[in-house]
């Protein structure tokens, strides 16, 4: 499917319309499939289902988990449709608009309401088999992952590496100590990550019955403060003391003088070598049985990664270090039958990332909005430029809308490009659909909107503004925002590309 020409649409599931403060896998999801699947769409894209963290800004791609799910996404809606609570369970949804996300308030909701789902659950006094069956096929990750949460609450938050050295360094005995004398909020933890995954499963399987596929969205490094880290600590470049040695970023280029120092710990891929890449293993199978495809975020570092001292305070001091990329795609490519990867190749690609994607065949990305750079002519951003075997958007969640885009931040090479490339000059209320028909019409096998782009929104509905740390991912759409003329035109636009 992933090489099939086709379209779809990027919408996060937190920007669902829902009475609850945050779109969930309620209602509101099963409708917005249905939607897409009636206006002839065959992908459903959004951003990573990990956990997020108001001290992280909410961000999907910082987290403490790369297996675990957002739990705020559960529906109160479905929970009482499928019986699991009673009305009185639920908190009113008075308090929230149908606006922009209220992080606070969304995370104090969705834990009371897992208390009191969990308190029926115990109150049953015997095993419920589905909860019982999912704990022993996740245990691989869930058993660690609900135990470092409640480490968390016992050491007040403290990064794992300041905890006591028997927790810090994983003594079997003072593990074993918490896991009986905590049991029962450990295995809260658990039924939390149940309960979002039986919601979340059931409403794939709807999607997959009526041809829709859903891809998903992996950040290729993880936070140091995880349970990831603190459980593989030998994946990872680390000290005696398991402080980090280097972190993740980017050079200084034209748009940053200091680059970008991420802070992300590097991977240890000379440990991973050794291990047969264990640990990405498991992370790509359990992947795939969550999503159909998914989209790898900086693709280049599997090539190369810039690595920086850890006690830079910027990214100038870095360097380029080798990756085994080739090594790993094969390994995977032997464990899977498929591998539906789609690589995200933006900025500056060395011929060795490109040899990489193009070996293994996975597809890489093209914006429409960046193509119109400098001599925009020979840009790999412009459609007269792609390969078959591309992913082609209007935008990412990194960039403005096309609309706020074209308002405010197009330079005047850019607008003398465009023109020049059009020969008409588009209004604000129509860019939007000047640039998806320049997407879909594209020789790229798979197209996909952005929903604020498919809305002609401006710059006020853009998903995330990189280096800054408050205000994002909180855009939600209104119910009743896709009219009937809306997904006319983009079934008939769907139809007239071949998609």
């Amino acid at each position: 499917m992933i090489n099939t020409r086709s379209n779809g649409i990027l919408c996060h599931i937190s920007s669902l319309p829902s009475p609850y403060g945050i779109g969930d896998l309620g209602p509101q999801a099963y409708n917005f499939a249905d939607i897409l699947i009636r206006a002839g769409q065959k992908w459903w894209q959004v951003l990573p289902l990990i956990p997020t963290d108001n001290a992280l800004g909410n961000s999907p791609y910082s987290s403490f988990s790369a297996f675990a799910f957002n739990t705020l996404f559960i529906s109160p809606e479905q929970l009482l449709r499928d019986g699991l609570c009673v009305e009185s369970d639920i908190d009113p949804p008075v308090f929230f608009s149908s606006g922009a996300v209220d992080f606070d308030r969304v995370y104090s909701s969705k834990a009371v309401l897992v208390e009191r789902v969990f308190g029926r659950y115990l109150q049953k006094g015997i095993p419920w088999k589905a909860f019982e069956d999912f704990c022993l096929e996740q245990a691989g990750w869930l058993d660690d992952f609900a135990l470092f949460v409640v480490l968390k609450r016992i050491f007040k938050g403290d990064c794992w590496v300041d905890w006591p050295v028997e927790f810090r360094d994983r003594s079997s005995s003072a593990l074993m100590d918490v896991r009986v004398s905590k049991a029962l909020d450990i295995k809260k933890e658990k039924f939390a990550q149940y309960l979002f995954y039986d919601q979340w499963m059931k409403l794939r399987a709807h999607c997959s019955a009526n041809g829709l596929g859903i891809i998903g969205d992996i950040p290729i490094y993880v936070n140091y403060d995880s349970v990831d880290v603190w459980v593989h600590s030998e994946f990872f470049k680390l000290d005696a003391d398991k402080r980090q040695t280097f972190v993740a970023g980017v050079p200084p280029d034209y748009f940053s003088k200091e680059g970008q120092r991420w802070g992300n710990p590097v991977y240890d891929w000379d440990a991973l070598r050794s291990s047969g890449f264990s640990w990405w293993v498991e992370r790509i199978r359990h992947n795939l049985t969550v999503f159909d495809s998914v989209r790898v975020d900086h693709f280049r570092a599997f090539a190369q990664c810039w690595e920086i001292p850890a006690h830079e305070r910027t990214a100038v001091k870095g360097e380029w270090c080798d990756v085994p990329g080739m090594e790993l795609f094969l390994v995977l490519k032997e464990k899977f039958q498929r591998l539906p990867i789609i690589a995200e190749d933006l900025g500056i690609i060395t011929p060795d990332v490109d040899a990489l994607k193009d070996y293994f065949g996975f597809p890489g990305m093209r914006v429409v909005m960046f193509a119109f750079h400098n001599e925009y002519k020979e840009s790999r951003n412009l459609p007269e430029n792609y390969t078959p075997e591309s992913v082609v958007y209007t935008g990412t969640h990194d960039n403005n809308t096309v609309r706020g885009w074209f308002e405010e931040d197009m330079t005047g090479l850019e607008k003398e490009n465009f023109y020049e490339y059009f020969k008409f000059q588009p209004s604000a209320g129509s860019i939007h659909w000047v640039m998806i028909r320049m997407a879909m019409g594209s020789v790229a096998n798979i197209c996909i909107i952005p929903l604020q782009d498919l809305l002609g929104l401006s710059s006020s509905a853009r998903m995330n503004r990189p280096s800054t740390v408050k205000g994002n991912w909180s855009w939600r759409f209104e119910q009743g925002a896709l009219s009937a003329e809306t997904l006319m035109r983009l079934h008939q636009l769907t139809l007239i590309s071949g998609r």
